[in-house]
């Protein structure tokens, strides 16, 4: 039993679900255990919109040092006002606009690494700028979008199966899917191996530029994905919806135990991550603390879980 416990204690996903079930057990606690299970059920619903942009996330920070997608937030932002234009409040249009929102996601994948290639920027600075123009161009398109979503479409992301949500349950097939794609197949293992060791990875015949391109690429894609959730899940599309997930894709993926240096990607640590942060901010909203400390407080106890999980280890 005591060999279970340290191997478990040697993973480093763990110290996210730990730090999720403490915060949950803190927030209950102070509520004298009113809604406890609501508390469960709501934190899963949440989650869903994190793990999905922390994947996409966890897939470009793992291909080395200096990579990471910060358009997410603003393509979250335009796929969600282009699905609900798309979708027209119609459901024999969900199809169609959960495609339109993929291809949208898809292009601006596409582009970031055209940038980062053509113009030989580093990806930071690329995706950084990318949003900039990303956000105009929503700001003009989705700036003021009444359009609602179709109702089945937001009966949909609302569905709970057994007190469940439906999209967790897919989530986490997708995550399970997820976890194969980057172990298991060799478009995965290439996305590992360029992250250890750029030039061995060329020199061991890896097409780095395509495997790179498929990445942003895909981390677009999801985005575009998570927008239109999103919009169907808040009943409507929101210029703003996707800001707050810039900190949070990055913070699950870190927390989660995924290297920042790359090469080592966690892929159940994004769940435990998003848990513990959805969790988090409810706790912090129980406790009745002001946004201000909650914000501090937030960066703190992040801080604490990285450092309990190894805090060096997270940069090997």
């Amino acid at each position: 039993m005591t060999g279970v416990v340290r191997r478990l204690l040697a993973k480093p996903w763990i110290w996210s679900y730990g730090g999720a079930f403490l915060v949950w057990l803190a927030a209950i606690f102070f509520t004298g255990g009113y809604g406890a299970g609501g508390m469960v059920t709501a934190a899963l619903s949440l989650a869903v919109f994190t793990v999905v942009v922390g994947i996409a996330q966890m897939f470009v920070i793992s291909l080395g040092p200096g990579n990471v997608d910060l358009s997410l937030p603003a393509n979250i932002g335009l796929a969600s006002a282009v699905a609900m234009t798309v979708m027209s409040g119609d459901d024999g249009l969900v199809a169609i606009g959960m495609l339109a929102a993929l291809a949208c996601g898809l292009a601006i994948g596409t582009v970031n690494y055209l940038l980062i290639w053509a113009l030989r920027i580093p990806p930071i600075i690329a995706t950084l700028s990318a949003s900039f123009v990303i956000q105009s161009i929503d700001i003009s398109y989705g700036r003021g979008l009444q359009i609602k979503p179709p109702p089945g479409f937001a009966d949909f992301t609302n569905i709970q199966i057994l007190g469940i949500p439906l999209l967790a349950i897919l989530t986490v097939l997708f995550a399970i899917g997820a976890s194969i794609a980057l172990h298991r197949t060799v478009y995965g293992r290439s996305v590992l191996a360029i992250g250890q060791n750029m030039r061995a990875a060329r020199l061991a015949g890896i097409k780095v530029r395509l495997v790179r391109f498929a990445t942003y690429a895909l981390s677009g894609a999801l985005g575009g994905l998570d927008g239109a959730l999103l919009a169907g899940y808040f009943r409507g599309a929101n210029v703003d919806i996707g800001n707050e997930y810039l900190l949070a894709s990055i913070a699950v993926v870190v927390i989660g135990g995924t290297s920042v240096a790359g090469g080592k990607a966690n892929v159940p640590g994004i769940w435990g991550a998003s848990l513990f942060l959805v969790l988090l901010l409810t706790m912090l909203n129980t406790f009745g603390v002001s946004a201000g400390v909650r914000l501090l407080m937030t960066g703190l106890i992040i801080v604490g879980v990285i450092t309990a999980a190894g805090g060096e280890n997270a940069l090997d």
